[in-house]
């Protein structure tokens, strides 16, 4: 049996406001079966002596320390900008709602 549904890859779809056929529900349910299975099997090794790590490399802070310094003024930043609204960049509209 699927791990994961037709319908639920339907809501996913609702929600990621992506517009599939009939046809594509079930090849991605199928898909994400199988990654969802990768997933399973990885979760399956054996960890208990590994310690937990976010790289697998020692890394250390190569960022410069913060200190504040002279930036530039609104008029400054926006004397390029192609449109400017109450002190702001003005972009269209790209998802068609009201904000």
């Amino acid at each position: 049996m699927s791990a994961i549904t037709r319908d639920e890859v339907a809501h996913l779809a609702r929600l990621s406001r992506l517009a599939l056929a009939d046809a594509e529900l079930e090849h991605y349910a199928a898909q994400l079966d199988v990654i969802i299975g990768a997933v399973a099997r990885v979760a399956e090794v054996a960890t208990d002596e590994i310690p937990p790590s976010s790289h697998a490399l020692p890394l250390t802070n190569v960022y410069r320390p913060d200190e504040a310094r002279p930036s530039l003024t609104p008029q400054e930043a926006l004397a390029a900008a192609p449109a400017v609204q109450d002190d702001r960049f003005r972009v269209p509209r790209i998802l068609g709602e009201e904000a």
